[in-house]
């Protein structure tokens, strides 16, 4: 609900929705984010995340050509492979962390 209405007013879901233009905009100053970032770095699983999620919006945007709309979501399925794969390496890693290293001595 916005803050200039009252409890009564009803609102279609597309006035709420952020235009094509906005949401591109976003996207893609996320995907530039998460591709400067150093590896490993915290802010990037969660920008990827948003990447998918703004995605998923732009592929369902009433806005968009329905080729901008197919694009996107072929974009979104990329980012999903991304995701999965950095989460599994995260994940590998975490495991190696906590492997001991040998002893070059023998007691």
């Amino acid at each position: 609900m916005c803050i200039h209405c009252s409890p009564h007013d009803r609102h279609d879901d597309d006035e709420l929705r952020p235009t094509a233009e906005a949401l591109l905009a976003a996207t893609l100053a996320l995907m530039t984010g998460v591709a400067e970032a150093a590896p490993g770095a915290a802010g990037v699983r969660p920008m990827s995340l948003k990447v998918l999620a703004n995605l998923d919006e732009l592929a369902r945007h009433p806005g968009l050509s329905r080729s901008m709309r197919q694009l996107a979501a072929h974009l979104g399925l990329h980012w999903q492979q991304l995701v999965q794969t950095a989460r599994g390496e995260a994940r590998a890693a975490g495991e190696r962390a906590r492997w001991v290293p040998a002893s070059t001595v023998v007691q």
